[in-house]
């Protein structure tokens, strides 16, 4: 197989073609590659390599100088610094609400006040995470443009 790679001149305009006489497991594979590239986040749990679709992750979390990513079903130790998927994820629904807590924001299904000026984030499956004081503000132009007074 022949390979060919142009230089795009926007970031909107990459893209990968696939030409071929046949659409074969091998075909399939090779897209379903090329479409996942960005839209997951590999790491390791309970011993063995995992690939977890970014629309599965509930929470990513910064613990003793590890990084950890939460879905409802399992916890995956993943590699890079929390700052990292802070920036890679932004553009995909992630946002940090505190020093060592990046969340999905698809998948937190309420806010509301908690004790001591800061807030809680219930997530789809239950679990809580408190939002800080100091990113509030930042949750509040994420969520609202910045229009509402009570977060």
């Amino acid at each position: 197989m022949r390979t060919i790679i142009r230089n795009a001149t926007d970031k909107s305009e990459e893209k990968v073609t696939i030409d071929c006489c046949e659409v074969t497991q091998e075909i399939i594979n090779l897209r379903d590659y090329a479409e996942g590239i960005g839209n997951s986040i590999s790491g390791t749990a309970d011993g063995k390599s995992v690939v977890l679709p970014l629309s599965e992750i509930l929470y990513i979390e910064a613990v003793d100088e590890k990084v950890f990513a939460y879905t409802e079903t399992e916890v995956a130790d993943v590699r890079g610094r929390l700052y990292e998927y802070e920036e890679r994820l932004s553009e995909k629904g992630f946002v940090r609400i505190s020093k060592s807590v990046l969340v999905h924001l698809s998948k937190v299904k309420n806010i509301a006040p908690s004790p001591g000026r800061k807030f809680e984030a219930e997530l789809c499956n239950g679990e809580r995470v408190i939002i800080s004081r100091q990113y509030a503000a930042n949750i509040k132009k994420v969520l609202f443009g910045g229009k509402i007074n009570e977060l």
